[in-house]
């Protein structure tokens, strides 16, 4: 009952705060709410539960746009979907059309996970009223910057003080934080991290680039740690490469403002230098990076999903002293839910700041892009879900959203003893089937299957799945990029992944049976591939997505992408060659 009673407090405060914003007045998804309303014969809750659909980004869209305007007038952006002008616009990553984005007002109360510093903004907003005088501005930033900014205040005309300093628990200068080039970015944080010989905690999200050989065998790695005083770093090297920087805001980021800001806080300090040349490249040796950081106990990241994948490979560099704890389960839209267990990474306790509704996903209630509003009188509130039973899940926010699709489907594992509020098992992405004539085979599936032949393929790194139509019958084939050298048994793996598949799902039995489905491949891609294909797809976006934002989906439907990908194939595996 108290978690009724806390989510209804919640969903009436959410409710009349933004029902006068302009999305609600101007949008027809609200006709018949707005109308309720009116009427003013039941509850705000009653009327919400009544009358509002769920809703997908393009009812969206038209607001959002006009937050891409360099120059806004404050009657066109103030409650545009939210009752304060934005504090941050975040472009989600990018669409088959087009890239998003989500204007994010600021909450003094607002409950986030955040690591260190991030990727630069692209932009700056101004706000412009009658006067022609400025009375807001606001970045044009990746989500992680964005939340960062809000929480500590750092509004866009603090940026040439911010540059020169760097913040409380970062071993990193926050002018690092405007390089753009990804490469250079990694390479710089990496840089003062290794320098640090007192680092104690790592935070990144993609846990699933945390070996790749380019910088520490990777990660978009932000460092932190407890100690609250600046610590200088050593000089492990002679040679100081000036990192390219972004194209804009050019007052702020130029090679020599970074490299002046940067140079003081980088001295000689051959002790640490000696220590690192000593332990090496020791990967094949348990607790690896306990060697290089001998007082780290915390490393931090997205660890369900795709990235679950390398948590093996994690804990081998990490050692048995280090914990890994998740990021939590986050997304552009909203924070989800917080990490729940140290042993089962994938496991969060349901936030209650906004207002989650679950959706069954049974009886094929999972294929429509935009659901009637009929289904949204099928959506159980935190205290209906069952154990066992999965739901999309569906969030009305703080930031201004109605009931809209995530696209994510969870697990109810269990409920928190102390309060009752769900814990989630992350599952699946919806809506990312992979389609054949005859059937559809889902993400977990595809997911599961690939993961299940690491043992005679070798540790995957990332991978992507493509309907190979360059012959008949069409094939699944697996795009992947492997950590070091193939198995000796690599062969055997093209079938241990369609045997799981067909265990797993009747219809790839019975498409192989019918001949319309060719065999299974996997395409081994050579290193880097799919580094260099988010490099691609961040230099595609018109709205500065950045690189942490560009994931590789489970299936690839692009086919100029695929034509790339397939032609940095570095070996081929098949059933058929395997017989």
């Amino acid at each position: 009952m108290a978690l009724r009673t806390r989510t209804e407090a919640t969903l009436t405060h959410l409710l009349a705060t933004n029902a006068n914003t302009r999305y609600v007045r101007e949008s027809p998804v609200f006709t018949d709410f707005r109308t309720a309303l009116d009427a003013n014969d039941r509850s705000i809750i009653q009327a919400f539960r009544d009358t509002v659909p769920l809703t997908g980004y393009d009812s969206y869209e038209p607001f959002v746009n006009q937050m891409l305007d360099p120059t806004l007038r404050e009657k066109d952006v103030k409650d545009i979907n939210a009752n304060s002008t934005p504090s941050t616009a975040i472009p989600n990553s990018p669409r088959p059309k087009t890239s998003t984005s989500m204007p994010t007002p600021s909450h003094p109360k607002a409950e986030r996970i955040a690591s260190s510093t991030r990727s630069p903004i692209t932009a700056s907003v101004d706000v412009i009223n009658d006067d022609e005088t400025r009375v807001a501005q606001f970045p044009l930033t990746s989500m992680s910057a964005g939340v960062i900014r809000m929480e500590h205040g750092m509004t866009v005309d603090k940026d040439p003080w911010l540059i020169t300093g760097i913040a409380p628990r970062a071993t990193s200068p926050i002018a690092i934080s405007f390089i753009a080039n990804y490469r250079s970015f990694l390479l710089m944080h990496l840089l003062f991290a290794l320098a640090d010989p007192d680092l104690e905690n790592i935070s990144y999200p993609l846990w699933n680039r945390v070996y790749r050989h380019d910088a520490l065998h990777g990660g978009r790695v932000g460092y932190t740690r407890r100690q609250h005083r600046h610590r200088r770093a050593a000089k492990l090297g002679r040679n100081r490469s000036r990192p390219e920087l972004p194209r804009g805001r050019p007052s702020l980021c130029t090679k020599t403002r970074v490299f002046t800001v940067c140079q003081p806080r980088f001295p000689a300090r051959p002790q640490r230098a000696t220590h690192i040349r000593a332990v090496g490249k020791a990967t094949d040796q348990p607790g690896w990076l306990k060697m290089l950081w001998p007082r780290l106990n915390v490393v931090i990241g997205i660890a369900s999903g795709v990235f679950a994948g390398v948590i093996p490979k994690m804990q081998h560099y990490l050692g048995p002293d280090v914990h890994m704890t998740s990021l939590g389960f986050t997304a552009s839209e909203a924070y989800v839910g917080t990490a729940y267990s140290h042993t089962d990474l994938n496991l969060f306790k349901a936030t209650n700041d906004d207002i989650i509704e679950y959706l069954d996903i049974s009886a094929g209630r999972n294929l429509h892009p935009i659901w009637p509003l009929q289904y949204a009188y099928t959506l159980l509130t935190c205290h209906e879900v069952k154990i066992g039973h999965r739901y999309e899940i569906v969030v009305t926010t703080r930031d201004g959203l109605w009931r809209y699709r995530l696209g994510d489907v969870v697990e109810i594992a269990d409920f928190d003893p102390i309060d009752d509020s769900p814990i989630l098992r992350y599952v699946e992405r919806r809506g990312a089937f992979l389609r054949l004539t005859s059937g559809m085979i889902s993400e977990e599936q595809l997911k599961t299957a690939i993961f299940s032949a690491q043992d005679v393929l070798g540790t995957i790194t990332e991978f992507t799945v493509i309907v190979d139509e360059r012959k008949m019958p069409p094939s699944l084939a697996y795009l992947v990029e492997i950590d070091g050298e193939l198995a000796p048994s690599a062969s055997q793996a093209p079938a241990r992944i369609e045997a799981d598949l067909a265990d797993a799902n009747e219809n790839v039995t019975s498409m192989l049976d019918k001949g319309k489905l060719g065999p299974l491949a996997v395409y081994v891609l050579q290193p880097g591939t799919f580094r260099e294909f988010r490099y691609i797809k961040v230099k595609a976006t018109v709205t500065g997505t950045g690189i942490g934002q560009i994931k590789v989906p489970v299936v690839l439907w692009d086919h100029e992408m695929q034509a790339w990908m397939l032609g940095r194939v570095h070996k081929v595996l098949s059933r058929a060659s395997a017989c």
